[in-house]
């Protein structure tokens, strides 16, 4: 029976961290796509568990993102603070999420391949340092990867 090795770059490794919402089905759906390449990731619950200023600045910046891309516009106190108003400055907007981490846009991803705010969930295997090991349909049944590992063609 032939063994089969991963090989990881030098600069690779298995460690990631999923910023997590239980709640979001997106959120699921990442966590799961994480866990079907093997690598049970740090799991933290950003609402339970706020990053701190720097930690949410840090994370902004590393996903390449905007501040206004990583909040998180489809919840009530988004529209009830007028956040969406072109006043805000981007470290307002930080402020807000600090005080109100629902904000956060989730879920956000840690790899040593790189971070990403996670919407579409499939953005997770852009940056995860293994392949996935089996089939995975998201909770809608939606397939997104095969039973050899390999993403699914739309």
């Amino acid at each position: 029976m032939p063994e089969f090795f991963i090989t990881l770059q030098a600069n690779q490794t298995t460690d990631i961290t999923i910023y997590h919402n239980p709640k979001c089905g997106t959120s699921r759906n990442t966590l799961a796509l994480i866990r079907n390449t093997g690598i049970e990731p740090r799991v933290i619950h950003y609402l339970e568990t706020p990053p701190s200023r720097d930690e949410l600045v840090a994370l902004i910046t590393a996903t390449g993102a905007s501040v206004r891309d990583v909040i998180r516009s489809k919840q009530d106190i988004f529209n009830e603070l007028d956040l969406a108003n072109p006043k805000w400055t981007d470290d307002e907007l930080i402020n807000f999420m600090l005080a109100h981490p629902i904000l956060i846009n989730r879920p956000i991803v840690v790899t040593s391949l790189g971070t990403r705010l996670c919407r579409p969930s499939e953005l997770v295997l852009d940056i995860l340092p293994l392949p996935q090991l089996g089939a995975f349909s998201k909770e809608d049944g939606e397939a997104v990867i095969n039973a050899q590992g390999h993403r699914v063609s739309i």
